[in-house]
Parts: C-alpha cells; sequence; structure tokens
C-alpha cells in the first residue's frame, strides 16, 4: 500500500511540537510501459540509459522517484524544483495516494488534495457547473459552495472581460482554466495541498493573489507543496525546497540554500 494514515502509524513528533503531515520513507516509483520500442532513433530510446527490462517481453521499467526520504510538517510550504522528467510530478501523485509504492511508503496525516494543470474539469460544462461539481467533489457542502461561488469566482479574475463562467469550460483558454481550477481548491483549507505548476499561469496580478491564498492556508495549519519551475514563485511562497533529479532527492534544505545551488546546476 503506497499511503497510510499516520493516525493508523503513530509517529513520535520532532522537537519543537512539530506535526507531521507526510512522511516519505525511502520511497520507489516505478512505471510499466507495455509494448515500448527501444531501437535505435526510436521515441523512447533517450530512456534507455534509466530504464530496465521487465520480466514480461516488451514491458519496461522506468525507475521515476528513486529512495527518496523525508518528512513535511504542519504550517510548513514546500517547493518541489528539478529538471524536467526528474520525478516532480510523479512524487505528488504517490504522495496523493494515485501511484502504488514499489518499495517504501508513504505516510499522510490527513487528506491530501492534488491540484495540477491538467486536473480534469468537465469542458462540456460552464465554469458555473465545474465550480459546483469541483467545490463538492473536494467534500464542501452546497451550502458552502453556494456561499464560496462569487469568491472563486473573483479570485480566478476569469469574468474581468466578459461574463465567461456562464460559458463552457471548451472556450476557455488554458491559462483561464488553470486559475479556476486553482480558485476552486484555494476556497477550502486543506489538511495536504499540493499545486503542480498552477502559479505559473496568468499574470503577476493573479500570482500575487495565489501566493496570499497559500500563505494563509499555511497558516490554517496545512502544509503546502509547489511544484514550479519559477524560481521567484518557489522564493515569494515557499520556506523549504525538495530538489529531485533523475528521481533522486538531491537537497533539502531552506529557500535560498537549495535554489542558490540549483541555480549554479542550471547555469540560470
Amino acid at each position: 500500500m503506497a499511503e497510510q494514515n499516520l493516525e493508523q502509524n503513530p509517529v513520535d513528533p520532532n522537537p519543537g511540537d512539530l506535526i507531521p503531515t507526510v512522511i516519505a520513507d525511502e520511497l520507489h516509483i516505478v512505471y510499466r510501459v507495455h509494448g515500448a520500442k527501444t531501437g535505435k532513433g526510436s521515441a523512447t530510446s533517450a530512456l534507455s540509459r534509466i530504464v530496465k527490462r521487465g520480466e514480461e517481453r516488451g514491458v519496461r521499467k522506468v525507475h521515476a522517484v528513486r529512495g527518496v526520504s523525508f518528512v513535511a510538517y504542519r504550517g510548513e510550504a514546500v517547493g518541489l524544483i528539478g529538471s524536467n522528467g526528474s520525478g516532480k510530478s510523479t512524487l505528488l501523485r504517490a504522495i496523493a495516494g494515485l501511484l502504488p509504492a514499489e518499495k517504501g511508503r508513504v505516510y499522510t496525516n490527513g487528506q491530501p488534495s492534488l491540484l495540477g494543470v491538467n486536473a480534469a474539469l468537465m469542458n462540456d460544462l460552464t465554469g458555473e457547473r465545474n465550480v459546483i461539481l469541483g467545490g463538492l467533489a473536494m467534500g464542501m457542502t452546497r451550502e458552502q459552495v453556494r456561499e464560496r461561488y462569487q469568491e472563486i469566482v473573483d479570485f480566478s479574475g476569469i469574468n474581468e472581460k466578459g461574463d465567461f463562467i456562464t460559458l463552457p469550460m471548451r472556450t476557455y483558454s488554458s491559462g483561464m482554466a488553470a486559475r479556476l481550477r486553482f480558485s476552486i481548491a484555494a476556497a477550502k483549507d486543506h489538511d495536504v495541498l499540493m499545486i503542480d505548476e498552477a502559479l505559473a499561469t496568468g499574470d503577476r496580478k493573479f500570482q500575487v493573489r495565489s501566493e496570499e491564498r497559500i500563505r494563509e492556508l499555511r497558516k490554517s495549519a496545512g502544509t503546502v507543496f509547489l511544484v514550479s519551475h519559477n524560481n521567484k514563485s518557489i522564493r515569494d511562497t515557499c520556506d523549504r525546497v525538495l530538489w529531485l533529479e533523475r528521481g533522486e532527492l538531491r537537497m533539502d534544505g531552506p529557500t535560498d540554500e537549495v535554489l542558490k545551488e540549483y541555480e549554479k546546476f542550471t547555469g540560470k
């Protein structure tokens, strides 16, 4: 089982009354790719150095997360950085219980919620209907959704240039859809909220609102994980950073220290 609840698996908290919300213990995540071709010049040949052949013919294994261990605490905002394909999004999906562990475990205290720019909203339904269904899916009551509906719409800013909330989602730009997803998720306090690139969309005005909301979520005793390629968003939002490369945890520490080393590594 990839994910267990800390209440069922008590862990002695660290000194200082820090309350752990997520523990990754030597976590390994492996994808199985069926029917993959790795001949010279094929689309998957670039992966040949980081995969190993599975037991079945035509099945290959991609070792996406390799022995990652860390403890996150209530009130923390944790940034996840790394090159493309380093395992950041995979790690979030494992914390959310969407991917099984090949080895090791993930323990969570409370309900983790994963927000990604590719999270499914229903394209044929209006933004209004998606706000209602999204709120209900997060566990809000109909009354709570009604109370927070206008706040969600205003926060997203999608109505600033027209009454887009009454139009089908398929008419939205990718940025508008991403802002609405974030706004729905941010309307509720979360035990653990994981955000995958949500702050990379929209103008600076929306990013400032998003960063402020993340700080509010932290004050309500939640934990926030943020995946972003925007180092400024990480600096403005997070007090701690996990740096992944090739599925391994390369560094875990204060934001400025980790970003300094990461920027040396990338040359940016």
